[in-house]
């Protein structure tokens, strides 16, 4: 009879990446399509409640699948992003690169995967540097042409502790790479990406598309 030893090193939570306005577009979203089918069902005539089921059977696993499904969970071993219609496993030793161009995106093993949960906001981005900038210019300027030393040193204080400003999805890629660099020789962390298919959001989608086909041509 074996046992599992306990290990000396804390256990923590994923930290899980995710778009809130993603997230709230997607509910909305799907009280529109139960509201508009659901009035199809109970009151329409004809092929018109099974058409109703139908556009509900493909059109809500697809609205969850690019609006509730997508998110990032990262712990000290691997990180699994989700998206729309695939899982992928990515252990830190795997991963080659995090960044944000026009889209957030991980680099591993030669391919590369995109962060559907990571909206890159090129506006947000100008804004940050814009800011960066304006504060920077403050910086710059003398803090002790008072004459007071103990302001010059709380100018000082503040200004080293101050953060650069970045937009959200920067700041995610960056805490994302950062993981990666940390833990890439942990014991954990070593093996290779793997892949899973989505086929609980593909299937119901396929067989709603072709149901809706069918009642159509038929009508």
């Amino acid at each position: 009879m074996s046992s599992q030893q306990p290990t000396d090193e804390p256990v923590y939570a994923d930290r899980v990446y995710r778009s809130s306005m993603g997230f709230v577009s997607g509910v909305l979203l799907l009280a529109l399509t139960v509201w508009l089918c659901g009035d199809a069902v109970l009151r329409g005539s004809g092929n018109t409640p099974w058409i109703g089921l139908a556009v509900a059977l493909c059109v809500v696993p697809l609205i969850v699948a690019f609006t509730l499904r997508p998110a990032v969970f990262a712990n000290e071993d691997r990180m699994r992003v989700r998206n729309p219609f695939r899982i992928i496993e990515l252990p830190w030793a795997a991963v080659d690169a995090v960044r944000a161009g026009y889209s957030a995106e991980v680099l591993a093993e030669g391919s590369k995967y995109q962060l559907w949960s990571v909206p890159v906001s090129l506006r947000e981005r100008k804004k940050a540097n814009r800011q960066q900038m304006r504060r920077n210019a403050i910086d710059r300027r003398d803090p002790g042409s008072s004459g007071d030393p103990s302001a010059r040193g709380r100018a000082s204080a503040s200004a080293a502790a101050t953060e650069p400003m970045r937009a959200n999805a920067d700041r995610i890629v960056d805490e994302l790479q950062g993981l990666a660099e940390l833990n890439a020789a942990r014991p954990g962390a070593q093996g290779s990406v793997r892949v899973r298919w989505s086929y609980e959001i593909i299937a119901p989608a396929l067989i709603g598309a072709l149901l809706l086909i069918v009642l159509i041509a038929t009508r």
